[in-house]
């Protein structure tokens, strides 16, 4: 199918099930991404635990995200994008409903982690499924439309631990988690491999291994671009992580908040956010990826910082919501950027090495809020995430294969 002149005539039945599909995942896995950082302070009272301790919780779950990007991205290129996203969800999803079950730290160290392997494992293969069945003009949309999906999911955490947490506890909110499961019964009937993904597939010469080390650091100018996109990522998921696991607990203590009102403000977020994804896709693929993460990574460095100045729930709401809107507005152009940048044969593993390494080491900013938390004040901890948004921006515009891609 030539894409290129598709598009003019409207979505094909599978180019419908490919966005759906990544867009329901991506939902369910930041829904349960989210149950954490509403439950982290029931947790913190119920186990006892010190903020390095809670911020722990969710590192280990993004290196398990790194372990479970670099397996299953590699299983995604060898074995087909559908499969292998099917099992990731089945993965996230059961290690997340056991947390119903866990009253011991290590216990929930151990679930999260197996849960971030089903979680890392999804987003390079469904990044890679979108570019493989979208026009490359429409990538930069479609990965923001996907990103978004999880927006809805983080909507969807915010509603229901507003209502479950204060009646039945934190326990009962993870037993949600199991629902995805219903996502892979339907992503294996309806969706179907990429002829792109079949071709490249036949034609692959030599093993996966050495074809994903030639792409991504077989050149001086290439393991620069990897690194390079490796700590841009590390900057996206320490200001994501560090801003939905903490934020809520911040704004509970500093202005006096119950669950609800935290998770109103979740929402305006999230809102906001969802808002910025469409408008960074549109500039993507009109203006290329420098501007439109130029234009992001600026607003993020500055609007991060001045939430330090809220001091009403009015302010922190239209605060919050111009955040989203560049923090994460940016989210869906990394899968884009890789998926343009590496070739069809080590895509997927490409956007999940890169991701998930991001993740694990941005995850790790969680540890650290919450050291920060424990001996500063709030201007510090925004002003910590203001100055990782100014050095992305510096390697960005460093970066020679996106001054290629851009017009």
């Amino acid at each position: 199918m030539d894409l290129s002149k598709q598009h003019s005539h409207g979505l094909t039945k599978n180019q419908k099930w490919t966005i759906a599909s990544t867009s329901s995942g991506f939902a369910l896995e930041n829904m349960d991404v989210l149950f954490l950082s509403f439950a982290m302070s029931s947790m913190i009272v119920d186990l006892h635990l010190s903020g390095g301790a809670a911020g722990l919780i969710s590192s280990i779950t993004n290196l398990g995200m790194l372990v479970g990007g670099i397996v299953f991205g590699i299983l995604g290129d060898k074995i087909g994008r559908v499969k292998t996203f099917s099992h990731t969800v089945i993965i996230f999803a059961v290690a997340t409903a056991c947390m119903a079950f866990a009253n011991n730290l290590y216990l929930i160290y151990a679930l999260r982690f197996l849960a971030g392997i089903g979680a890392g494992g999804e987003y390079g293969v469904g990044i890679a499924l979108i570019a493989e069945n979208f026009p490359k003009s429409q990538i930069g949309k479609m990965t923001s439309v996907a990103a978004i999906g999880g927006q809805i999911g983080a909507i969807l955490a915010a509603l229901i631990a507003a209502v479950i947490i204060p009646t039945v506890g934190w326990h009962m909110l993870f037993l949600i988690g199991i629902v995805p499961v219903i996502l892979t019964i339907i992503i294996r009937k309806h969706l179907h491999e990429s002829e792109q993904f079949l071709s490249a597939k036949t034609e692959r010469k030599g093993s996966l291994l050495s074809n994903v080390f030639k792409e991504m650091f077989a050149t001086t100018q290439l393991t620069f671009q990897s690194l390079g996109l490796m700590l841009m990522m590390t900057v996206q998921i320490a200001g994501y992580f560090g801003l939905m696991n903490w934020l809520p607990t911040i704004v509970q203590k500093q202005l006096h908040l119950n669950i609800a009102n935290s998770s109103l403000w979740m929402i305006a977020t999230i809102v906001g956010m969802s808002i910025g994804m469409m408008t960074f896709g549109s500039i993507f693929d009109y203006f290329g990826p420098r501007k439109a993460f130029g234009i992001f990574l600026i607003g993020s460095a500055v609007m991060v910082y001045t939430l330090s100045l809220a001091t009403n729930m009015i302010t922190l709401l239209l605060i919050g919501a111009v955040v989203g809107f560049f923090s994460n507005g940016m989210f869906g152009g990394y899968g884009a950027v890789i998926s343009r940048l590496y070739p069809t044969e080590v895509r997927s593993s490409a956007n999940n090495i890169i991701v998930n390494i991001g993740r694990a080491i941005g995850g790790f900013s969680s540890v650290v809020i919450g050291i920060l938390m424990d001996h500063y004040n709030l201007t510090v901890v925004m002003g910590f995430l203001s100055a990782l948004y100014i050095i992305s921006f510096i390697v960005m515009i460093n970066l020679p294969g996106l001054k290629r891609l851009s017009r």
